[in-house]
């Protein structure tokens, strides 16, 4: 096994605490300053609009049982109202089609 290069720890815990940072900042940035009822319903969307745009390749790349896992995945949501039960039932639900296809 090689050892890691201190170079590449370096870089990536500076990257980690860029990364902290800027998050922290702009949550510090929005605690002092008042925003619109408009800002406030972009700034709640935007956790959903980030996930669909993940999402949405995959899922026009992928084929039937990509297709037959995010239905079920969005039925098993609307169904039990949670999210990681619903993604654990639909990798199942994924699993299962691709042994029978």
């Amino acid at each position: 096994m090689s050892a890691v290069d201190p170079t590449v720890l370096a870089v990536v815990a500076a990257m980690a605490v860029l990364t902290y940072l800027t998050k922290a900042g702009g949550f510090w940035l929005l605690g002092h300053v008042d925003t619109s009822e408009r800002v406030d319903a972009a700034l709640s969307v935007l956790p959903g609009a980030v996930v669909v745009s993940i999402v949405a390749p995959e899922l026009l790349n992928g084929g039937p049982s990509t297709w037959i896992a995010a239905a079920a995945v969005a039925l098993l949501t609307r169904k039990t109202g949670s999210l990681l039960a619903a993604l654990v039932g639909g990798m199942g639900v994924l699993l299962a089609v691709r042994a029978v296809l």
